[in-house]
This record gives C-alpha cells, sequence and structure tokens, in this order.
C-alpha cells in the first residue's frame, strides 16, 4: 500500500505564476541553440544558470561584489524551481529578481523568468546566498555596501 506524500511546509500546494510587476530589477537573457533538449524546450538544469547569471550579473555591475578578488563571496545553500510555460531558442528571457530575505550573513533571492513582453513568469524560484569569507568559508556578515544595495530590491 502506498502511503501519500506530504511535502514540506515550504512547499506551496499549487505554485502559480508571478506578476512582472513584482520584481526589483531585470536582466535580459539570450537563450542558446544547446539550452534545448531533444523535447524542443529549454531543459530544466539551464533555468538554474540563469537564476545565477541574473543575480551575480546584478551584483558586479553594482560594484558590490567582486568574484575575483573580493574577501567575501556567496554560496548557493538552497536552490528551488516551479515551471509553469516552455521556453526555447530563439527567444530572450526577462530575469526577473528581488530579495526576499536578507540575514545577518545570507540573502533569499527570488528570480522570475519571463518570455520577453509576458506579463507571467514562465518559471519562478529562489536560491538562497550565504555569504562566507573567500578564504576560511566561514559566514560573514553582509558587507555594508551590498546590504545597502539589497535593500533596495525587497
Amino acid at each position: 500500500m502506498n502511503t501519500p506524500v506530504t511535502p514540506p511546509a515550504s512547499v506551496p500546494a499549487k505554485a502559480q505564476p508571478d506578476a512582472r510587476h513584482r520584481y526589483k530589477a531585470f536582466r535580459a537573457i539570450s537563450t542558446r541553440w544547446m539550452d534545448n533538449d531533444v523535447y524542443g524546450h529549454v531543459n530544466n538544469v539551464v533555468y538554474y544558470s540563469w537564476f545565477d547569471t541574473a543575480v551575480n550579473a546584478t551584483l558586479i555591475e553594482q560594484g558590490v561584489l567582486d568574484i575575483h578578488a573580493g574577501t567575501t563571496i556567496g554560496l548557493v545553500v538552497e536552490t528551488q524551481c516551479f515551471y509553469f510555460a516552455p521556453l526555447a531558442f530563439p527567444q530572450t528571457i526577462d530575469a526577473g529578481i528581488r530579495v526576499a530575505k536578507l540575514g545577518t550573513s545570507s540573502v533569499r533571492y527570488e528570480v522570475g523568468l519571463f518570455a520577453q513582453g509576458e506579463d507571467l513568469t514562465a518559471a519562478r524560484g529562489h536560491f538562497v546566498h550565504v555569504y562566507v569569507d573567500r578564504e576560511t568559508r566561514r559566514p560573514v556578515p553582509l558587507p555594508a555596501p551590498l546590504k545597502a544595495f539589497l535593500e533596495t530590491l525587497t
């Protein structure tokens, strides 16, 4: 006899697409031929790469993350994605980002992936960065410039 599995409380009973206006910053991302899988749409693993690209490129451009020489780096410790509509090459994706939770040394980013010109997400998800010392890999408080910028995304 199979016992029904109850999802963890952190998983919504039925995830829904999200509206564009709920995101604070956007980045256009071009799909590539190699992103499509044999089913003719972008493979699910690519979405996680887009999450990383959208957030980290924004932080780098704002001058609050130095991936080469900074003493503080962000490590992903949790990630999740809900899929609502297929995306495929050759589309341009608009990745919207916002900060859902700002901790002492961690940040929960929420990312919405939109087909260009669409108002509802084709996919949405989140990931959590814990910011650590580059050498020791131990959590450190968010640097003041990073924290100040992240507050604009809440």
